[in-house]
């Protein structure tokens, strides 16, 4: 007679269920049905990992812009200019400058114009 190991492979499905917690119907309960559920689950995350990154950046854009076009200045201009005066600012910091600091904003545009 061949060993099975019960012990093992019930600890493999209590894993898979635990994990699976939140899910509806039987993609919570069915051992087949949580896998392919949290492979999907899984790729997803991964992909959204990705997709998160372009999305605050194109976020991050769109509020410098808005706050540009307030000074006359397009998006184009205000970074072009802010690389000839040698002013490093990330994207994320200047767009938080630009919604929630307006005059410290007021400040780099006058630095640069």
């Amino acid at each position: 007679m061949r060993a099975r190991n019960k012990v093992a492979s019930r600890a493999r499905r209590k894993k898979l269920i635990k994990s699976a917690k939140g899910y509806f119907l039987k993609r919570s309960k069915n051992i087949r049905r949580v896998k392919e559920t949290r492979r999907r689950a899984l790729v997803y995350a991964y992909r959204d990992r990705r997709a998160k990154k372009r999305e605050f950046r194109s976020l991050w854009i769109t509020r410098i812009g808005a706050a540009a076009k307030e000074h006359g200045l397009s998006y184009r201009d205000l970074i072009h200019r802010l690389k000839l005066k040698n002013v490093i600012l990330s994207r994320d910091i200047l767009a938080k400058i630009a919604a929630e600091e307006p005059r410290v904003f007021d400040k780099i545009i006058e630095t640069i114009k």
